[in-house]
């Protein structure tokens, strides 16, 4: 990574998405989605998500931008939703759904690949969980993708069960305890988060 981009990573504002987000929110999951598929991975569609899947998420407060710069302007560097939505091809009532928010959109520019942004978009959304005084935060990936489910598993997620449907790529279902922050990385330590933080300022062992 650049000493440029690393600078512009210093401080980055996490806020609520605005319809003005939309254009740069779809090409941050388009260019996403072709970056998996380049290596065989095929959750989501290889174009990126059409503006109707995206703009309901935006329109009810829960789909997130972590504000960052490149060369075009102001774009996202990641983003991510949280809400209640319990896919119910994935999530049964036995699963209590009521008791757990859910990740959907998670993705992270590959400009600010590196730096763990995902790690931390994820401790803030689980502080969100507890604050909402509910006990999970949940998420479902790819059935076929173990270095996934691996990076999850590190960030203390614990595979509850593959749900194989052949029309989902997805089905790998994930859930861990609401508050319980993932494992600090020696190059990029950031400071904690809580839910009423709208700026992510990591600090990094060794650097002015």
């Amino acid at each position: 990574m650049s000493p440029h981009t690393l600078q512009q990573a210093r401080s980055l504002t996490l806020r609520t998405a605005t319809p003005a987000d939309l254009s740069g929110v779809l090409r941050l999951l388009a260019d996403t989605a072709g970056w998996l598929h380049g290596r065989g991975i095929r959750q989501w569609p290889a174009a990126g998500f059409p503006a109707a899947r995206i703009e309901p998420l935006i329109a009810s407060q829960t789909l997130y931008v972590l504000d960052g710069a490149d060369g075009d302007g102001l774009v996202p560097a990641a983003t991510l939703a949280l809400d209640d939505h319990a896919d119910p091809e994935f999530w049964t009532r036995g699963d209590r759904p009521e008791t757990a928010f859910y990740v959907h959109k998670l993705a992270v520019g590959r400009a600010f690949a590196g730096l763990g942004l995902g790690e931390t978009l994820l401790d803030w959304a689980a502080l969100r969980v507890a604050a909402a005084g509910r006990s999970w935060l949940r998420l479902d990936c790819s059935k076929d993708n173990p270095g996934l489910q691996g990076y999850y598993r590190g960030l203390g997620f614990r595979h509850v069960r593959t749900v194989d449907l052949p029309h989902r790529a997805s089905g790998a279902l994930f859930q861990r305890p609401a508050d319980l922050p993932g494992p600090a990385e020696p190059a990029s330590r950031w400071s904690r988060v809580t839910p009423g933080v709208q700026v992510l300022r990591p600090s990094y062992s060794g650097m002015a």
